[in-house]
């Protein structure tokens, strides 16, 4: 069975919709740790109310490069066996830029999800991107993660439409309920070895 993890670095909400897929039986995995980067995450509880493992690999002082930090991930990883060839590693909120070592170890392993239908609006405050580029329809992404930040072979997609009396908030309130829908979905497929990739 597969052995999943979860990365967060805040409330997890991403994270929830997926731990609770796995509760219910629609999702065929193991949650084997919820990882975070910041001890005061609010995710933290929420995974311990669910009776998930937790682990913190405190990021607020480090000084090292990526790379240094994310060996420090991986040992987490190894220790409860989520490993390249069983593993699946779910960034939910990660506020991290993983490296490249990291995704060359864990090659199509690592799922994000994005608030934008990329290629559009990678980066930070991708809807408030959307709405100042005047865009007619926003939504979100689940892809594979490479080494381009907000990069990588797209697994699922939800459309939002944009709004004329739309913020950011109500904006990203509406993306973000698609994104607990899409998430979870894209993890079930890869977990039934539904997902497929192919050269371009």
């Amino acid at each position: 069975m597969l052995n999943l993890a979860i990365l967060i670095s805040g409330r997890g909400s991403n994270m929830e919709a997926i731990l609770k897929a796995i509760k219910t039986e629609k999702i065929p995995a193991n949650t084997a740790v919820v990882i975070s980067n910041k001890p005061d995450a609010k995710g933290l509880e929420i995974a311990k109310k669910l009776g998930v493992k937790t682990e913190v690999v405190d990021s607020h002082d480090f000084k090292g490069d990526r790379w240094e930090y994310d060996k420090k991930i991986i040992a987490v990883l190894e220790k409860y066996n989520v490993t390249p060839e069983n593993g699946l590693v779910c960034l939910a909120g990660f506020m991290r830029i993983i490296s490249s070592e990291f995704i060359k170890k864990y090659k199509n392993r690592i799922m994000n999800i994005h608030p934008a239908l990329l290629p559009s609006y990678p980066g930070l405050h991708a809807q408030r991107q959307a709405l100042e580029d005047g865009a007619k329809y926003s939504g979100c992404t689940v892809h594979f993660a490479d080494e381009k930040v907000d990069h990588g072979p797209i697994i699922l997609q939800a459309t939002v439409e944009v709004k004329k009396d739309d913020t950011e908030e109500t904006l990203s309130e509406r993306i973000l309920e698609q994104e607990h829908k899409i998430y979870p979905e894209a993890v079930r497929l890869f977990a039934l070895g539904k997902i497929k990739l192919k050269e371009n």
